[in-house]
């Protein structure tokens, strides 16, 4: 039986639920999207192929997609549980609040955060499982760590990374991240219930979430750990990212001081 949550005071945005099976598992697979045509569905074939949905149910969480790729007969075909679609404001945050608010209401024991963009090798799911079963709370993908491969990242995106955003998270964490704009992330529901973490505000709206929980979770001494993982770019044509131009650097490298300086702390 699951505890009763004291989420009242919870903020989220407007979503859409769409339910394709029951909950089979203590874990969960969280996939922000938005647009991502062919590269979403790759990745739940690959999903598909390894077996995933035998480790974690997978919720796709939906920024509003236009392009058909979250059609719900193939959702269902390849293995996903539901589909949550935000129809209220916010960016990247706002998904995550919404599909983790959800899964915590479900009795989901813990969640994986993977980017939707086929950028990630999903077959490291099972070891995001394992570390939060083991009793790990954050458990970060890296590239970078003995046993990651960074494959064909881009010159800029790899010396933001090494010079300045794993810097000051690391430093505000006061834990030495070496991977910290990688989506590719576990959390402990423990983690997330804690009234001293509070993620679901509307405070967190684009970048913050991802940022806030790397530094608050090991201020607040749970185990942290990173974990190898593989990132590979398209060795050619456009890079599948979000971020984009020198305001949205700017907005970013505002977001990290802000967490570094405590600002979203509850």
């Amino acid at each position: 039986m699951t505890e009763q949550l004291n989420d009242s005071q919870w903020q989220m945005p407007a979503f859409e639920l769409h339910e394709f099976a029951p909950r089979k598992t203590d874990y969960c697979v969280c996939i922000p999207i938005i647009n991502e045509g062919e590269r979403i569905r790759r990745e739940l074939a690959d999903m598909m192929q390894h077996t995933i949905a035998d480790y974690a149910d997978i919720l796709i969480l939906d920024g509003g997609s236009t392009d058909g790729s979250t059609a719900h007969e193939y959702l269902r075909a390849k293995g996903v549980r539901a589909l949550l679609v935000k129809t209220g404001p916010g960016k990247l945050s706002a998904q995550l609040r919404m599909g983790y608010a959800y899964a915590l209401r479900q009795g989901y024991q813990g969640i994986v955060t993977i980017d939707g963009n086929d950028k990630d090798n999903v077959d490291a799911i099972p070891a995001f499982i394992r570390e939060l079963r083991e009793g790990f709370d954050m458990v970060q993908g890296s590239r970078f760590v003995p046993g990651g491969k960074a494959i064909n990242t881009p010159l800029s995106r790899m010396l933001a990374i090494r010079l300045m955003h794993a810097p000051l998270i690391s430093l505000g964490a006061r834990f030495p991240y070496t991977d910290t704009t990688n989506g590719y992330r576990g959390y402990s529901r423990r983690l997330l219930l804690d009234p001293r973490v509070q993620p679901f505000r509307d405070v967190f709206e684009t970048y913050e979430l991802l940022a806030y929980l790397s530094v608050r979770a090991p201020q607040l001494q749970f185990k942290t750990k990173e974990i190898p993982v593989t990132r590979a770019y398209p060795s050619s044509g456009k890079t599948p990212t979000k971020i984009k131009g020198f305001r949205g650097n700017a907005k970013l490298i505002g977001i990290l001081l802000n967490v570094v300086r405590g600002h979203y702390n509850p």
